[in-house]
């Protein structure tokens, strides 16, 4: 039977939609400004082989690795009606601890239709530090870590897993909010699913999944076989993993045969003491961003976006790590940098279509204090946006999230109100973006002063190796952190630490610029 291509754009846009509502019904009943303001979270719908069939404008992040979570989750335990599983396990498909997935399947009379999955960060799931995001040397110290468990059966919820995972965390009522609103998210989707099942009928409906699956396919095909065959390298450098010193290595070399992509990151420097490992997932989903970015047409993010593409990460990398090794920050900077790398050994084989660096860093911020005016414990995090890379055609934007992240900034009403602190400066960092033909975006400067005592950590980078510019294009600025204490003294922080902060304590982020594009002749 031929495809409709009317009803195939249909099927596209309702899929899509029921997983934009998920993301809907999750952020607007969370209970964490993480997830209500800065958008920290994912939601998709798979089909009954776990292969991803859609998923809502969320993070790139999440784009490779949720279905690797979905897949450990089928295969950890058998899925009824009612039934859902939780995991944050980043050795289990998941990111880091404290990006937790649930995932349910959707049935009709007992038949298995579709799965639905949500994946929001919370504010803190345990560890060593308030936010779960340490400078840990193994994953033990980082959190809570949850293997594939049902946390609810036959539509009722286990209460012993919920308590477990409500006892290990710092600020269990912000928690219990935010797990119940991404249960509704997996509702929500469930109920549209199944209203379109009964609209179509379910033999129409996963005719259509297989097109548009094929469909994604088709569109990177095409979109690879644009580019020269060859072999093309290039290699980034992370500042350092927060314990030595000693910059780290992400090297890849991409081979193009025809509309076939080799991705080997083999030459990649060995897995770290300190978190900025990441796991397979996370490096599967930075290839897939990228590569979906080279499409010049909107299309689903799907698993049909993946079947072009060959990554090869070796176990033991900072690109596919082992455990017991940390992760936190391979989750936010790693991926970062995988996906600068990624731009720059394309930009040798299609270089008037690739972008300069962006900032290259998410600049995670958590605090964590008892908050004096109700005597409650908070942790409190959030990414601090910076400079967008210069493009072939246009200037960087400024003072934006970008690459692997996509979300919002915190707002600074909703950072005073939930936290205990004075935000004295948030504004552009002007002329930070690299110069050239095109400029590269301006990073920002986020200055925050502490109301009381509470324990911080930075996880940031590119504070040593500067955003690369291209074709001529001038580097964008590298950032700075700095703590000025209550008594004027003035401390000039690394790109990862962890500190205690006093009344009065000032912390001031200076977040990366853009890269430029091409030479400025004037």
């Amino acid at each position: 039977m031929r495809t409709n291509p009317v009803q195939l754009e249909i099927f596209k846009s309702l899929f899509h939609a029921i997983a934009e509502e998920m993301g809907a019904t999750l952020k607007r009943t969370a209970f964490s400004p993480n997830i209500k303001e800065r958008r920290d979270y994912s939601c998709a719908i798979f089909d009954a082989q776990a292969d991803m069939v859609a998923q809502g404008d969320h993070m790139p992040v999440h784009l490779g690795s949720m279905p690797l979570s979905v897949k450990a989750a089928i295969e950890s335990r058998d899925l009824g009606p009612g039934d859902m599983v939780i995991l944050n396990d980043p050795y289990k498909g998941g990111t880091h601890l404290p990006d937790v997935t649930l995932v349910s399947g959707v049935f009709s009379k007992h038949r298995l239709l579709f799965y639905v999955a949500s994946r929001a960060h919370q504010s803190d799931i345990g560890g060593m530090s308030p936010g779960s995001m340490p400078l840990a040397e193994e994953i033990y110290q980082e959190g809570l870590r949850i293997p594939p468990v049902k946390v609810m059966t036959n539509g009722k919820i286990n209460r012993d897993v919920w308590d477990m995972v409500l006892a290990n965390v710092r600020t269990p009522e912000e928690r219990e909010g935010d797990l119940a609103a991404m249960i509704g998210a997996n509702s929500t989707g469930e109920r549209r699913l199944l209203d379109i099942v009964a609209k179509y009928g379910s033999t129409d409906v996963h005719r259509y999944v297989k097109e548009i699956l094929n469909y994604s396919e088709r569109m990177t095909r095409h979109a690879i076989a644009t580019i020269p065959n060859g072999t093309y390298e290039a290699e980034d450098f992370l500042d350092n993993d927060g314990i030595s010193d000693t910059p780290i290595g992400i090297r890849v070399q991409i081979q193009i045969r025809g509309d076939k992509a080799r991705i080997d990151f083999s030459k990649s420097d060995p897995q770290t003491e300190g978190s900025v490992n990441a796991v397979y997932a996370i490096t599967a989903s930075a290839v897939f961003y990228v590569f979906r970015t080279l499409v010049r047409v909107s299309i689903p993010s799907n698993a049909g976006g993946m079947r072009p593409l060959e990554i090869i990460a070796h176990e033991g990398t900072v690109v596919n790590a082992r455990p017991p090794a940390a992760v936190c920050g391979g989750n936010v900077e790693t991926s970062q940098r995988i996906v600068d790398v990624l731009y720059k050994c394309l930009a040798d084989a299609i270089p008037d279509r690739i972008p300069a660096a962006s900032q290259g860093t998410m600049n995670n911020f958590t605090l964590g204090a008892i908050d004096p005016r109700t005597g409650r414990a908070i942790a409190y995090y959030e990414t601090v946006s910076g400079g967008m890379g210069a493009r072939p055609t246009a200037d960087g934007l400024s003072g934006v999230h970008t690459h692997m992240t996509n979300s919002l900034n915190t707002p600074v009403e909703a950072l005073e109100h939930v936290c205990p602190v004075r935000v004295m400066r948030y504004s552009l960092r002007r002329g930070s973006g690299g110069r050239g033909q095109w400029r590269g975006g301006d990073g920002v400067i986020r200055e925050v002063q502490f109301l009381t005592k509470g324990q911080i950590t930075l996880l940031s980078d590119r504070r040593k190796f500067a955003p690369y510019g291209l074709n001529g294009g001038e580097p964008g600025a590298a950032g700075s952190n700095i703590l000025i204490r209550s008594n004027g003294y003035e401390e000039q922080l690394p790109s990862k630490f962890m500190a205690w902060v006093q009344p009065g304590d000032i912390l001031t982020i200076h977040t990366p610029g853009g890269g430029g594009w091409g030479k400025n002749d004037n």
